[in-house]
């Protein structure tokens, strides 16, 4: 089933520095393993990712350096302590926001059926 685009936008940024909390990684490795841990419904294309990463760098939630893998130069990122703070408070927003739309949803305690 595909989703909305809408509905994944405004969460991609902290699924992105969810990621990097696990361990630092290059842009390509993050659309990887986003796409498969979310069975293809998070696909990002390159032309998504590199904006938003510098974005994140800009505000300092990120930094990132360069490290010389299989002869091959790759730009690594790095989830900064400002990037932490700001994954922990998005994550609180998400949980009260996904509690509301479930609580909305619901119907005598109910999830409707279709």
């Amino acid at each position: 089933m595909n989703v909305d685009k809408s509905l994944i936008s405004g969460s991609t940024t902290m699924l992105l520095l969810n990621l990097l909390l696990e361990k630092d990684m290059y842009g390509y490795e993050m659309i990887d393993t986003l796409s498969q841990r979310s069975m293809n419904v998070f696909e990002l294309k390159a032309g998504t990712l590199y904006p938003l990463l510098h974005q994140m760098e800009k505000e300092n939630y990120l930094e990132s350096y360069e490290k010389k893998v299989s002869n091959k130069t790759r730009k690594y990122y790095h989830l900064t302590t400002p990037g932490k703070q700001y994954l922990e408070l998005k994550i609180k927003e998400w949980e009260i926001y996904a509690n509301a739309i479930s609580s909305m949803l619901r119907q005598g305690g109910e999830v409707h059926e279709f």
